[in-house]
C-alpha cells in the first residue's frame, strides 16, 4: 500500500490491498476502496462510497458528492461503483437524493475529463462517457454504450445497450439500442455498426437488426404493428430492442 504522506484518509476508510493514495488526495469515513485501486492527486472520494477492484481514480475527480437537489436533505445514500472503471479529471459522481437510494456505476467504464453523473443514476458495464457529459439524475445507460462529447442528457432518460450518441446531442427521450442517435434534439440515424462489429455483432444478427431497423423507423406501420412484426423475428437483439421500446416511459428518439 502506496499512502502520501500529504494524503488525508479517514480512519473510518476501508482501504483493500495495494491501493495508492496520492499527493493531498481526501478519503472520508464510511467508504470501502478495492484492492489495487488508484486515488490520484487531488481527487475525494466521499461518504458512502465504495469502488471494486483495480479502479484508477484521477486528479481533481469527486465520487460520492451529495446530489444537485434543491430537495435533498442530508441522509446515508450510496455510490457503488465496480471495478476496472477509469474515472479521468475532474469527474463527478453524485450518490443517492433519498435516504438508502444508491448511483451505480458497473465495471470496465470510461469516464473521460469534466463527465459528470447525477444522483441515483445507472450504468451498466463497459459504458464510456466522453469529456464534458452532463448526465442527469435518474438516467440510465446500459452496458456498452458510447456518449460522445458535450452531451446532455435529461432526468430519467435511459440509453440502450450498444447505443451510441453523437457530440453535442441534446437527449430528452430514450435512445434505442444498437442504435446511433445525434442532434439537437437527438434523432435515431441508423444502427451502430462500428460498435456493433467491435462487440463482435455476426452478420446474421447485424442483418436482422438492420431489418429491424427498417420495421420500426422506415416503414408506413404503426409503432404496435413495427413491433409486432420486429418479434416475429428470430433473435434475441431484435427482442430485446422491441422489449426495451415497449417499457419506456418517455418515448424513444425518432429519425
Amino acid at each position: 500500500m502506496q499512502l502520501h504522506p500529504t494524503s488525508i484518509i479517514s480512519p473510518g476508510a476501508r482501504l483493500g490491498t495495494n491501493v495508492i493514495i496520492g499527493p493531498f488526495a481526501i478519503i472520508e469515513g464510511d467508504t470501502d476502496i478495492g484492492h489495487d485501486t488508484e486515488i490520484r492527486a487531488h481527487a475525494v472520494v466521499k461518504r458512502f462510497t465504495s469502488l471494486g477492484h483495480a479502479n484508477i481514480v484521477h486528479e481533481g475527480a469527486v465520487l460520492g458528492g451529495e446530489p444537485q437537489d434543491t430537495g435533498f436533505v442530508d441522509c446515508e445514500s450510496y455510490l457503488h461503483i465496480g471495478s476496472n472503471n477509469h474515472f479521468r479529471e475532474g469527474v463527478t459522481i453524485h450518490r443517492g437524493t433519498r435516504s438508502n437510494s444508491e448511483t451505480i456505476v458497473g465495471s470496465n467504464c470510461f469516464l473521460m475529463s469534466n463527465a459528470h453523473v447525477g444522483h441515483n443514476s445507472r450504468l451498466g458495464d463497459g459504458v464510456i462517457i466522453a469529456s464534458n457529459v452532463a448526465v442527469a439524475g435518474h438516467v440510465e445507460i446500459q452496458d456498452q454504450a458510447f456518449i460522445s462529447g458535450g452531451v446532455v442528457i435529461h432526468q430519467f432518460c435511459k440509453v440502450g445497450r450498444l447505443a451510441m450518441i453523437g457530440g453535442n446531442s441534446k437527449i430528452v427521450q430514450d435512445c434505442l439500442p444498437f442504435v446511433v442517435t445525434d442532434g439537437f434534439p437527438g434523432r435515431a440515424c441508423g444502427l451502430n455498426k462500428v460498435g456493433l462489429k467491435r462487440a463482435g455483432v455476426d452478420s446474421t444478427t447485424m442483418q436482422n437488426l438492420k431489418q429491424a431497423y427498417r420495421l420500426l423507423l422506415r416503414s408506413k406501420l404503426t409503432l404496435e404493428a413495427a413491433l409486432e412484426e420486429m418479434e416475429g423475428i428470430p433473435d434475441p437483439m431484435d427482442r430485446y430492442l422491441s422489449d426495451f421500446i415497449r417499457s419506456s416511459t418517455r418515448g424513444f428518439c425518432h429519425d
